[in-house]
């Protein structure tokens, strides 16, 4: 009897165990028609990962009793949280506009937990808290980065509760997360995983770059970046589409070193006979060393591209570039621009894309508009790597090495 007692419980345990762990609703109810980015999370397994990481390190489980009670956790917010956390991006708007729509299973919760978490109402069911915004729609809540889709995409709500744009399986195959840009109704997906101290994001095998990102790993730069002609013109469209053709540059290569400067600050005063006074302060500064070189079969077209756009002055400075004083070179093979602290030449070319961005702790002072946790979470990036080959694409976010793995170090954040 207590042997049938058992397997029963156990059997219950199994049951229950795989429908909290594994079973999905794979149905994504909540993406607009108009997204054109979406980001997908597959909470079960983040969950999955949590509980084994959790489980490898027993520190944890003192430290989670400690927690306090009184605080309230994302569970018992009064949101159903679902299989597929689904955060998208619409068609023109800015890019840093960013929203996800939840299920409310007691609205009156939720609004004592956004509280509890100090966000402020702003009027109509609005509610911000440093870069987020939320707004309480009925059984449904709308979370952004902005506020200024809400309208739009409560106009939306009876076509998203009524059926089914899209599938988890059209993003996500097996990653705990994806990036899929929507163009014409063709989806092209970017698995993201999660380890132990990196996020990497990508459609290629992370071998492919492991040599590229070895060396540069070795260097000291705060940016060392080379890239082709392809990945210049997609770049340089974000911000104007016709400079990579009219400038026809075929590659790039650039790096850059931070330094601290001293800057003489003058300003005028009068005493009390009307005299004018000279004041100078000196405040430190953080000013970048670097030097970027552009190949271009035409050196001179190119120059005088940027003189017709004005963004080169009398005393031949790119102003186009916020870092000045600089000065912009005509060389055999191309435009070399470079800061008047001229750095060594850049090394060879690798015939290799990439954008390597290495963490630096004279940044930190410009990071006044981040909330204490984000800037806790940027001060333990190591590096951002960025890297290309024909239709392959690899982005490594490195973290520092810890004793922690990430999925517990941002819990305790």
């Amino acid at each position: 009897m207590k042997k049938k007692i058992f397997a029963f419980i156990l059997l219950s345990l199994l049951v229950c165990g795989y429908f909290f762990l594994y079973y999905q609703n794979k149905e994504l109810k909540y993406i607009p028609h108009n997204a054109d980015v979406v980001v997908l999370v597959d909470t079960k397994k983040a969950a999955r990962q949590y509980l084994v990481s959790f489980l490898k390190h027993p520190s944890e489980w003192l430290e989670s009793k400690k927690q306090d009670k009184n605080i309230m956790s994302i569970k018992e917010s009064g949101v159903k949280v679902p299989d597929f956390l689904q955060i998208f991006h619409l068609e023109k708007t800015g890019f840093s506009e960013w929203y996800c729509i939840l299920e409310l299973k007691d609205a009156a919760k939720f609004l004592t937990y956004i509280k509890q978490n100090r966000f402020t109402q702003k009027g109509n069911n609005i509610f911000k808290k440093d870069h987020f915004f939320i707004k309480i729609e009925g059984d449904y809540c709308i979370a952004g980065t902005s506020d200024s889709g809400f309208e739009n995409l409560k106009r939306m709500f009876p076509d998203l509760s009524e059926r089914t744009n899209f599938s988890s399986d059209q993003f996500i195959n097996g990653s705990m997360g994806s990036i899929s840009f929507i163009f014409n109704h063709t989806i092209r997906n970017f698995p993201v995983r999660l380890n132990s101290d990196n996020i990497e994001i990508s459609n290629a095998q992370k071998e492919d770059f492991s040599s590229a990102i070895s060396q540069l790993e070795k260097t000291n730069y705060f940016i060392d970046t080379e890239l082709n002609k392809s990945n210049i013109e997609t770049i340089t469209s974000m911000f104007s589409g016709d400079i990579a053709d009219s400038v026809q540059i075929s590659s790039m290569k650039a790096t850059a070193l931070l330094k601290q400067v001293n800057d003489t600050i003058i300003t005028y005063a009068y005493d009390d006979d009307f005299n004018e006074i000279e004041k100078k302060t000196i405040q430190k500064i953080v000013q970048p060393d670097y030097i970027i070189s552009l190949k271009t079969q035409n050196p001179e077209k190119a120059l005088r591209y940027f003189q017709n756009k004005k963004w080169v002055n009398a005393q031949n400075q790119f102003t186009a570039i916020p870092f000045q004083p600089n000065i912009i070179e005509k060389m055999p093979a191309g435009l070399e621009i470079y800061s008047k602290r001229k750095m060594s030449k850049p090394s060879v070319r690798s015939n290799e894309n990439y954008i390597f961005i290495r963490n630096n702790t004279l940044l930190f002072s410009n990071l006044k508009l981040l909330s204490l946790k984000e800037k806790r979470i940027i001060s333990d990036l190591d590096y951002i790597f960025y890297g290309n080959r024909g239709q392959e694409y690899y982005v490594r976010l490195q973290f520092k090495k810890e004793s922690l793995p990430l999925i517990l170090r941002w819990k305790n954040n």
